[in-house]
């Protein structure tokens, strides 16, 4: 049963997970213990990383932060309102209104510009198309990609193309960005370049940003380090 249903209240958090358990397979021999009671807190304008070997969890963690998946047990909280339990349409509106999503390899769509992929999503979220054209140039712009606003992502190189993501991940002003090796696809230098551009769009939003890398050195630069070990956040 599902832990803290209906109990919204003020949080000063963006992110609350509380006793988040989760397995695949249920009942079978091939059953997949991934979380064990994690829980994390996230406050609003800090940047925490998240660090855990391969296959320990920290994917199904973040997709059960940003609603793209649902906990066996356990609450999930955004301001301070419970996520458990909501319909699909009241879960959708709730990730693409309060929740960015930044991935290791970027995703974008290949047949629309750079602007345009930071364009559509506030389309879709009912934002006018100047105001929204408005915001996607002022994001490019502060990661030091608008001169290639109207590049596809094919003509782009892989450290602007992962930072159109990062603008399009912040398009709809989210209240929570998730980010799962934003830069694990990136050489070293281009790495520091994209995490340089991450970290001042982040800062400068006062957004909550829960991070999952392998790079500890980048992870040190975060606000908070926290482990992912045997299920449980440590």
């Amino acid at each position: 049963m599902n832990e803290g249903k209906g109990m919204d209240r003020p949080s000063g958090w963006a992110l609350e997970l509380a006793g988040i358990e989760k397995a695949y397979n249920h009942g079978k021999p091939s059953e997949v213990v991934v979380l064990r009671g994690a829980t994390l807190e996230v406050a609003r304008g800090e940047v925490v990383a998240l660090v855990a070997p391969s296959g320990a969890g920290k994917s199904t963690l973040l997709h059960i932060a940003g609603l793209l998946d649902t906990p066996d047990q356990g609450s999930v909280a955004l301001a301070g309102r419970n996520m458990v339990g909501l319909g699909d349409k009241a879960r959708t509106e709730a990730r693409r209104g309060e929740v960015g999503f930044i991935y290791q390899f970027h995703h974008l769509l290949p047949e629309f510009t750079a602007l345009e992929n930071v364009v559509i999503p506030q389309l879709a979220n009912g934002v006018p198309e100047a105001e929204a054209k408005d915001r996607a140039m002022d994001l490019l712009a502060r990661v030091g990609v608008a001169p290639r606003a109207s590049h596809r992502p094919a003509a782009l190189s892989g450290g602007e193309q992962q930072r159109v993501a990062f603008c399009r991940a912040l398009a709809n002003r989210p209240l929570l960005l998730l980010a799962d090796e934003p830069t694990g696809n990136l050489d070293p230098d281009t790495s520091e370049q994209v995490f340089a551009a991450l970290m001042g769009l982040v800062r400068e939003t006062g957004l909550a940003a829960l991070i999952a890398t392998h790079n500890l050195a980048l992870a040190a630069r975060m606000d908070r380090v926290v482990k992912l070990e045997q299920g449980r956040v440590v």
